[in-house]
């Protein structure tokens, strides 16, 4: 059993880093190619992307990995019972996005480039659903070749795609943002083909296993429902934050575009950096969740804890290295990545309070793992609360982007200190 969970977390590792590596020579080459206006404009939707996400796949993914890793259920009928539901959630969704994009764009995020770029995400969220609950399926089996494969692939694909198309699109903001979005579209098709090519050779379907499961899916949403109002509520700080954030800063007199520029280089360039350690932490996350899935169930808390541990304390090890190098040399890694030392100064400060969140990813995943998923969502909701009333009272003290920093700083630490919490009360026994 120990063996298979360090087997599953090198593996996750090596392609997660191989995918972040990807991913910032994405970032890399966007930057590079689009201006800093439009990168702005991209991070400014960037929440409403996420919170239709995780409203499409609403909490599927966990609970198919969870039920899966328990082994006492017909897995195909598992999955042929969640997609129909999922794509039902889908398509109203599409509906929602369609009728609401000119309220989004011109009232709440006050730009009206960005309106076509929403309309996308309604035809985006279909392809990264089906993703997101194959990907889950390998996963519940413990076979993580798949998932990191895919990712490989997808990141490659997009990766093509902007530095082939995007130059096509650059003279105009509005339509570079708009093709960033569908590339989406196109990189998740890639990856949902490679994971079918992972599938069992002699994988066959009988009309049995294509019934849905009125059972099986309940199972499902009692995982995924609380999983997905806890996503849900994050998602919706995380979306509401530029609105916020915009109308705010407008008010007490900084100009629109100091406050895109700033939310861009917090969001495009320190941001991602500061989160260049959590793949490893995401990583061993994902190898947890149908360790403890399973160990939990029958008992064996003594072992649960002991893996839960080594996944924090590894988490936490890596995290300490990036930080002290993001601490002494920002500019440093900004001109190496970006090609700019814009946001160093955010870097420094901000990257000794991110370390907590290097150990948030395990503890939530464990939770979920164990079937406390109510418990990940009381967390969510009194952080989110804290983050969206810290946000504007910082920003009404006139500090400029500074509030942004400092209301996540402190929801980043009651983050942590809950999930020890609630972690702690569930070995308990």
């Amino acid at each position: 059993m120990k063996e298979k969970f360090i087997k599953s977390s090198i593996i996750l590792i090596i392609g997660g880093f191989i995918t972040k590596i990807l991913g910032i020579v994405n970032k890399i080459v966007m930057t590079r190619i689009v201006s800093v206006e439009s990168m702005g404009l991209y991070m400014l939707i960037l929440p409403t992307f996420s919170l239709f996400i995780n409203l499409a796949c609403f909490g599927f993914p966990t609970a198919i990995s969870k039920l899966i890793a328990e082994d006492d259920r017909n897995n195909k009928k598992l999955i042929f019972s969640v997609i129909p539901f999922c794509m039902l959630i889908n398509i109203f969704l599409i509906l929602v996005i369609i009728l609401f994009a000119p309220f989004l764009a011109n009232n709440l995020l006050k730009e009206p480039r960005v309106y076509y770029a929403i309309i996308a995400i309604a035809l985006v969220i279909p392809f990264t659903s089906i993703s997101a609950i194959l990907r889950s399926y390998f996963f519940g089996r413990e076979r993580m070749i798949p998932h990191v494969v895919s990712n490989i692939i997808e990141d490659i694909v997009r990766l093509l795609l902007i530095v082939i198309g995007l130059p096509l699109f650059v003279a105009t903001t509005e339509y570079a943002v708009l093709y960033l979005v569908l590339c989406n579209i196109v990189s998740e098709l890639a990856s949902i083909l490679i994971l079918f090519l992972f599938l069992p050779k002699g994988f066959t379907l009988k009309k049995s296993d294509i019934i849905p499961s009125r059972l099986y899916l309940k199972d499902s949403l009692n995982i995924g429902f609380p999983t997905t109002i806890n996503r849900l509520i994050g998602s919706f700080t995380y979306f509401l934050e530029p609105i916020i954030l915009t109308n705010i800063l407008l008010y007490v007199g900084y100009s629109k575009g100091y406050i895109i520029t700033e939310y861009g280089i917090i969001s495009g360039y320190v941001m991602p950096i500061i989160m260049l350690p959590s793949f490893f932490s995401n990583a061993i996350s994902q190898a947890l969740l149908p360790i403890v899935s399973k160990n939990y169930k029958r008992g064996n808390y003594k072992y649960t804890k002991k893996v839960i541990k080594q996944a924090i304390f590894i988490s936490l090890a890596i995290g300490v290295c990036f930080t002290i190098l993001f601490v002494l040399a920002p500019n440093v890694i900004l001109k190496l990545i970006y090609n700019t030392t814009e946001g160093a100064l955010y870097l420094k400060y901000f990257a000794p309070i991110c370390l907590l969140q290097y150990i948030v990813s395990p503890l939530c995943l464990s939770l979920d793992a164990m079937g406390k998923s109510k418990d990940n969502l009381l967390i969510t909701l009194v952080t989110s609360i804290v983050r969206t009333v810290l946000l504007p009272i910082c920003a009404l003290f006139k500090v400029g982007i500074w509030c942004l920093i400092i209301s996540v700083s402190i929801n980043i630490v009651v983050d942590a200190v809950m999930c020890i919490k609630k972690v702690k009360n569930a070995l308990n026994r």
